[in-house]
């Protein structure tokens, strides 16, 4: 007899699909590119992404496998900062347009969805993944 699990039997899991199309960012926050394909032994198991770094909409990208293992993925959305503008009112000796010095305050947003990471971290920087052997799919 054919079983049914629903989903709270998956909790934890991610969809593969999701994967896909997921960014991946230095330790710097710096966006590095997007995984393109993930590479899967004959026992199903993720052995390799593959990074398309570069390159608009594809075209120009350069794509490197990277074992999987060495991709951190994270929840939580990468950290933005914005620096704050003040313009300083007339008779206060601040010129327009000048900041009142307080430092950029980082926010980070709450993810909902666990069904896949928000983001991947790889330790490398853009050059050093552009520097790599270029992955290319053999006929």
């Amino acid at each position: 007899a054919a079983t049914s699990t629903s989903e709270s039997g998956y909790h934890g899991d991610w969809r593969s699909s999701k994967l896909i199309g997921l960014n991946v960012y230095n330790d710097s926050n710096e966006k590095l590119g997007s995984i393109s394909e993930l590479l899967v032994d004959k026992e199903g198991k993720i052995q390799a992404a593959v990074i398309g770094v570069g390159g608009f909409l594809g075209v120009g990208q350069h794509d490197v496998a990277v074992a999987f293992d060495k991709l951190k993925f994270v929840d939580t959305p990468v950290p933005t900062t914005s620096a704050s503008t003040t313009t300083g009112p007339a008779g206060t000796g601040m010129r327009p347009g000048t900041t009142t010095g307080a430092a950029p305050a980082a926010t980070t947003p709450t993810k909902t969805n666990p069904w896949y990471p928000d983001h991947a971290v790889f330790s490398a920087t853009k050059d050093q993944l552009t520097s790599m052997t270029q992955f290319k799919y053999s006929t």
